[in-house]
Formats: C-alpha cells, sequence, structure tokens
C-alpha cells in the first residue's frame, strides 16, 4: 500500500497535492463493501497555514452554501436532530461536542499538553454499517500557535476531502480565537484515500485542471466569506422546515 506525503502553504494547496500524488501512485482494488473499485493510497496532507489566501479550492463537487452548510453542521449541529429522530447515525458535531469544553480547558490548563483529542469513534461504530470515517482530532500548542492533526480511517478524495479539510481547519481557528493564540498548521491523515470507480472520470478532470496552469482557487476574504454569509438564510430556513417534518 502506498504511503504519501505532501505539503502545502495553504490548504488548496496541500489538497492539490494531495489529489496529484494520489494519481500519480495508487493500487486499484476491490471495494466490497460498496460493489465497486477503487484507486486508494494513505495520504497524508500538510498545510502550513489552513487561514492563507486564497482558502478555497475550485477542486470540490459544492457551492458557497453546500460549505457553509457543512461548516455549520460540523461546528454548530445544525443537523444533529437528525440522529435523535433516527434519520441518521451520527453527526461528527454530536460526537465531539462534549469534548469542546475540556480541549479548551486542558490547553488552557497546560499549553505544552499531548491529551487534548477529541476521539469520534465509539463503541456503535462495531455494529454500524456505516461507521465515522473520522477517527480522532489532536490539538497542539507549539510555537505559540495551535496546531491541528486530524486522522480518517477512510476519506473519499474527489467528494468530500477538502469540505472535511474546510471545516475542521475552521474549528482549529475557533479554538485558536478562543485561546488567544493564531491558528498553526493542518495535518490531514487519510488511512484510505480513496476515489471510487464512478468518479475516476472526475479524478482525471481535476488532474488535466490542476496541470493545465489555470486558476484553481477562489479567495476566501472578500469573495467566498461574503457568499457563504449571504447563504445563511436560506440554510436556517431549511433546518427550520427539516425540524417540522414529522
Amino acid at each position: 500500500m502506498y504511503e504519501l506525503f505532501v505539503t502545502g502553504a495553504s490548504l488548496p494547496e496541500a489538497y492539490h497535492a494531495s489529489i496529484l500524488a494520489l494519481h500519480e501512485k495508487h493500487d486499484t482494488l476491490p471495494c466490497p463493501d460498496y460493489n465497486t473499485r477503487q484507486h486508494e493510497a494513505s495520504v497524508t496532507f500538510v498545510a502550513e497555514n489552513p487561514a492563507a489566501e486564497p482558502m478555497i479550492s475550485r477542486l470540490f463537487i459544492g457551492d458557497p452554501r453546500a460549505l457553509e452548510q457543512y461548516r455549520q453542521e460540523m461546528l454548530d449541529g445544525i443537523l444533529d436532530f437528525e440522529v435523535d429522530r433516527g434519520n441518521w447515525e451520527y453527526t461528527y458535531h454530536r460526537r465531539m461536542e462534549n469534548q469542546f469544553d475540556w480541549i479548551r480547558s486542558e490547553l488552557r490548563r497546560n499549553p505544552d499538553t499531548r491529551r487534548a483529542i477529541i476521539s469520534v469513534r465509539d463503541e456503535e461504530d462495531i455494529r454500524s454499517g456505516s461507521p465515522a470515517c473520522l477517527q480522532s482530532v489532536q490539538y497542539l500548542i507549539r510555537g505559540g500557535a495551535l496546531h491541528c492533526k486530524v486522522l480518517f480511517r477512510s476519506n473519499d478524495a474527489v467528494k468530500a476531502a477538502f469540505m472535511n479539510a474546510f471545516a475542521l481547519a475552521c474549528l482549529q481557528k475557533r479554538f485558536a480565537d478562543e485561546l488567544g493564540v493564531p491558528s498553526g498548521s493542518y495535518t490531514h491523515r487519510a488511512n484510505s484515500y480513496h476515489v471510487y470507480e464512478r468518479d475516476w472520470e472526475l479524478f482525471d478532470g481535476y488532474v488535466r485542471r490542476l496541470k493545465s496552469g489555470g486558476e484553481v482557487t477562489y479567495p476566501y476574504a472578500g469573495g467566498w466569506d461574503e457568499l457563504m454569509d449571504d447563504a445563511k438564510p436560506e440554510i436556517a430556513e431549511f433546518v427550520r422546515r427539516q425540524r417540522e417534518k414529522l
């Protein structure tokens, strides 16, 4: 199994490097749980400054509304009620939220701690047909900045990884702001970084675009941040309608 490691100055640069690395070196093998095949490798990508501009990749399936809704789902749990209704088995926010206060208190207690870890996997995943992909998130204050280390057991490289990384980097910044320190590096580790067969053409298209020399990013500040803010009322209305469903 290939073990790949890439870095980038910004979040999109690191993510794009991971796409190119996976395209160059991967195994193609069956994925029986989903009755398909996949390209796969173990991949770690590191963004030295996840808040650096341009912050948004053009290579993900979504728009400003989708990215803002996902950010709110991860950080604020706007759809956690779907778990209570039995419609979803879990949300990442529901798995993490009861550990947020402890993360803050532990990092304040000892800024040099190695114990500030959010555990996402739980015993329900042993019996689940859809266990959580995100396993853990660790925070370390080093050199006066808050660094974030994320572990996924499994991560869809073309349809999920950038949105996952963006939301988790936003959570990192929230903690950093609350602790009064800057955000440091963001490290995204996927033991199975994969592309399903149905998305191989999309994957190849990503690579062609990256190699073309054309624009592959958008600015966040003064661009997508405004579009994401504009989407908030629509998202709030969507959440309200979802809550009212029987």
